[in-house]
């Protein structure tokens, strides 16, 4: 194994009263290299003798905790923002500054937030040179935030971790979503490999690649059956609820701006109380914001202390986006923001 190799063995006796049969009685040897990540497994028995070999890969919870650290070690980032255990116990984002804190970060199927808001914020500006710990989902608003001059990503580690999905927990339950279930994201997403990354932890699992590609834009469904009074009532029902907590705002990583228009009063564009009224200006005018930018993360529908189901906001914007101009926001690094860019080929049917 060489003489950096490091080698744990583990005899296991399985007794007559576990696993004996005609009088077979099994004995496994576990041998561990941490070095290439590999276990063996060595099965005898009084009457043969076989040798089974079992693949076995680092959890990436392990290997991220490894890589941060020396990344931290070497000097090549002040700071990690990753995904944590709050004091609440609930997952939220860690702010790693020291190897010896590398423990703190994990990585599970409650890791549903999109860090990359942090990267626009002043406070983690001063921590120094940021990592950040990203999904497939959260990778594309880099490269919209590069694109909108918001960062430089030159001064900025992204470490990529393959994921097969996050699922619903706590406030991110809405309508038919159950405790636990895979989050309607997830379900068709195709870069669960993530894109623009400095370093990629994992990869996709083989149920996940086989898996047939879900349509993205399914959630649309049910609401494009309505008539145009259905839907105005539809979102009647739904803005009555929203109580301007602008939890979707602070979780977008793409609402950057210093002061808002829903916090201007001189004058007041959008009524600050929690009125239907206001309620429609301060929802709609977002979404029309995020039009052609939104990459589809879910972190404002999954804050929404209402319930209320952003995406269906979102989603037919990124539709008539795909569609009309083929564009898909966060998909390629360096390339123009689609609003404001004219190009001669653009469709032209809608002018009238």
């Amino acid at each position: 194994m060489g003489s950096h190799s490091r080698a744990a063995t583990v005899f296991l006796s399985i007794g007559r009263n576990v696993y004996n049969r005609r009088h077979v009685q099994w004995y496994g040897t576990i041998l561990m290299h941490p070095d290439c990540c590999l276990v063996g497994i060595a099965i005898f028995g009084y009457n043969f003798r076989r040798l089974c070999i079992i693949p076995y890969t680092m959890p990436i919870q392990s290997q991220l905790q490894e890589k941060v650290a020396e990344l931290l070690t070497d000097k090549k980032v002040d700071v990690i923002i990753g995904f944590g255990q709050l004091e609440t116990g609930d997952i939220g984002a860690v702010f790693v500054t020291s190897p010896h804190q590398a423990d703190r970060l994990l990585w599970n199927d409650q890791c549903s937030g999109n860090l990359t808001v942090y990267l626009t914020k002043k406070e983690i500006k001063k921590l120094g040179k940021p990592g950040i710990v990203v999904k497939g989902c959260d990778a594309k608003t880099l490269a919209v935030l590069e694109s909108e001059h918001q960062i430089d990503r030159d001064e900025i580690v992204v470490i990529g971790v393959a994921c097969s999905g996050v699922h619903v927990y706590g406030l991110q339950m809405r309508g038919q979503q159950a405790q636990g279930q895979l989050q309607e994201k997830c379900r068709a997403c195709d870069v669960q490999q993530p894109l623009h990354c400095d370093i990629v932890i994992g990869e996709r699992s083989a149920e996940t690649t086989e898996k047939e590609q879900g349509d993205r834009y399914a959630k649309l469904d049910q609401l494009s059956l309505m008539t145009p009074d259905q839907r105005l009532e539809y979102w009647k029902e739904e803005f009555a609820r929203c109580v301007k907590c602008y939890a979707c705002r602070q979780n977008c990583p793409l609402c950057y701006c210093e002061v808002c228009i829903a916090d201007k009063n001189r004058p007041t564009r959008i009524d600050t109380s929690a009125t239907l009224k206001g309620n429609f200006a301060w929802n709609i005018l977002r979404a029309f914001h995020l039009a052609g930018r939104c990459v589809g993360c879910s972190a404002c529908a999954n804050a929404c202390t209402a319930g209320i189901d952003l995406d269906l906001l979102n989603l037919p914007l990124a539709k008539v986006a795909e569609e009309n101009f083929q564009f898909r926001s966060g998909m390629e690094r360096n390339i123009e923001p689609l609003i404001g860019t004219f190009s001669p080929d653009d469709q032209e049917g809608f002018i009238r």
